[in-house]
């Protein structure tokens, strides 16, 4: 068993490592022709071909799905609706968790995640309270009000689909796919609406990895990489999966059929309990998502994972030695404790599995560790807690949760021993691009005889770096070159008068000159007097004498 060693040590700085193409035109071209035809599923299609399309398509099979479900006729079309739905919502998991770890900066990924990722559970909360008026039968009939539920979902998620339409596409995913100009002005967006709201100019990255830009990458490679270089980390993602979708299924799938069925709970009123559930579900990754950035992911995912786990246990004894008493608010408050740490547990999973694998990897990571936690933990908790509440035995339910408690204990021991230390160390340190290692492995003669295939002058090598997010783009140039670069936007400012930082961009042909270069010079040449800002935001030669 290998691992990265660079992934146990933080950088000192904030700003990731600059990543770099090699031969990147050649290359694409090359992949354009021979690019292989095989069937691919979402995880690997957010890979492929980014995280902001899959957004849309899988937004879009959920609508779809649901809008089917609610004018469903018959049992058979009702179930295949659902499994769609779910296909759609899976295919969200990978793409949102990839995208969010590829554009928030790294000293609060672990909190945006979380807090993300514990959304659902407003969504959730807010389900559960309309069910009350849309499932009452005194106001509507039971024909209609479960129709009206899906139809106002997909509703909600027609909303969502015009928002995600302003979500950029990583930066990092644009720029080894060959789309580096996109990336540029992506970056270039970004950095300047930071700079002119802080109103501080951004450190340029000290680092850089050479990367190949690659258009797809086989599903065998991805496999290889994620079971045979990170082995352990294959048995972390499966561990915190399972575990975390073991308790949960088990009991959000019947958490109703424990009230009524130990309780005497109305069916109406179910809805109320399952309220308070999903609040506390939602409580802890936004209560607790920033200690995983300051205390660390290892201690607090272990923590949460295990403190979980204790409490699930402690409610099962009391629950069998019926110590909860007769209210089912006793035994809910035990429930909220349970799942307030469990949800943050089961969102840095989604969190941790999508930093530990490279970058070409990270989407269908998450799909993979995703299908195969619900595959298992997902089919069986359900089976398990069913059958076990449909007895009415306190003790085989009570058996139920310490099952429940020890799987997600086992994920929290995993985690001690296989957790990699992420928090607030940039995406390429914790594990190096595939299209890096590639880069690395082409000798430098080689490289040295394709220079000539580089478009423009001085492009041999553009740099990538996730900054901000991050991402600024830039390459290494030489002192005279970006003096070249400094005087071409002097002379372009010299005759054409007073210019924006657009028409500026595209007078010098700056779209040639690599990924970030631009900003340096524009810079480095108001610094230096060459050229001036104006109030207005535009640029123009300093006046004669100064």
């Amino acid at each position: 068993m290998t691992e990265d060693p660079a992934a146990q040590h933080a950088p000192e700085r904030n700003r990731g490592p600059r990543l770099r193409v090699d031969d990147a035109h050649e290359q694409r071209d090359r992949l354009r022709r021979d690019r292989p035809h095989r069937d691919e599923h979402p995880g690997q299609l957010t890979d492929r071909f980014g995280r902001k399309k899959l957004f849309l398509i899988t937004l879009g099979v959920y609508i779809v799905a649901t809008l089917a479900t609610a004018a469903s006729w018959t049992a058979w079309f009702f179930f295949l609706c659902r499994f769609l739905t779910g296909a759609g919502i899976g295919g969200e998991y990978a793409a949102i968790n990839s995208a969010i770890d590829e554009l928030i900066p790294a000293r609060v990924r672990g909190r945006v995640d979380l807090i993300i990722n514990g959304s659902y559970w407003v969504g959730a909360a807010a389900g559960s309270g309309i069910s009350l008026l849309l499932l009452d039968k005194t106001l509507l009939s039971a024909s209609v009000g479960w129709r009206n539920s899906f139809f106002l979902g997909a509703a909600l998620g027609l909303g969502v689909l015009f928002v995600r339409r302003n979500v950029p596409e990583s930066p990092r995913w644009l720029f080894i796919h060959g789309r580096e100009e996109e990336a540029e002005a992506i970056v270039r967006d970004i950095e300047t609406s930071v700079e002119q709201e802080d109103d501080e100019h951004l450190e340029e990255p000290d680092r850089s990895i050479t990367v190949r830009q690659r258009e797809s990458i086989p599903f065998r490679e991805i496999a290889k990489t994620a079971f045979q270089r990170y082995p352990r980390r294959a048995i972390l993602g499966l561990a915190l999966f399972i575990g975390q979708a073991f308790l949960y299924n088990g009991v959000t799938f019947n958490l109703g059929t424990l009230y009524t069925t130990f309780w005497s709970v109305s069916s109406s009123f179910v809805p109320v309990f399952i309220v308070v559930f999903a609040a506390g579900n939602f409580l802890g990754p936004l209560l607790l998502g920033r200690l995983f950035d300051t205390v660390g992911r290892k201690p607090m995912i272990a923590g949460t994972y295990i403190g979980s786990a204790v409490v699930a246990a402690i409610m099962a004894f009391l629950f069998f030695g019926q110590g909860l008493g007769g209210s089912p608010w006793a035994f809910e408050a035990f429930v909220f404790g349970t799942f307030f740490l469990a949800s943050a547990g089961a969102s840095a999973a989604y969190l941790t599995v999508s930093e530990i694998f490279p970058m070409e990897t990270r989407a269908l990571a998450i799909a993979f560790f995703f299908a195969v936690g619900t595959g298992i933990g997902g089919i069986i908790g359900p089976l398990l807690f069913g059958n076990l509440i449909a007895s009415g035995s306190r003790g085989e339910v009570a058996t139920a949760f310490l099952i429940g408690a020890g799987v997600m204990a086992i994920g929290g021991i995993v985690e001690l021993f296989f957790g990699v230390k992420a928090e607030q160390v940039p995406l390429e340190d914790i594990a190096k691009p595939l299209t890096a290692e590639e880069a690395e492995q082409v000798p430098e003669r080689e490289r040295e005889g394709r220079r000539r295939y580089r478009p423009g002058p001085g492009m041999e090598y553009p740099y990538y770096s996730p900054g901000l997010m991050g991402t600024s783009l830039r390459r290494p140039t030489a002192l005279t070159e970006l003096q070249r670069e400094v005087e071409a936007i002097g002379r372009a400012v010299d005759e054409g008068g007073t210019i924006s930082r657009e028409e500026l961009f595209r007078t010098v042909g700056a779209r040639r000159w690599g990924p970030g270069r631009f900003r340096r010079a524009l810079g480095e040449a108001v610094a230096a007097g060459r050229i001036r800002r104006t109030a207005r935001g535009r640029f123009e030669a300093p006046e004669p004498g100064t």
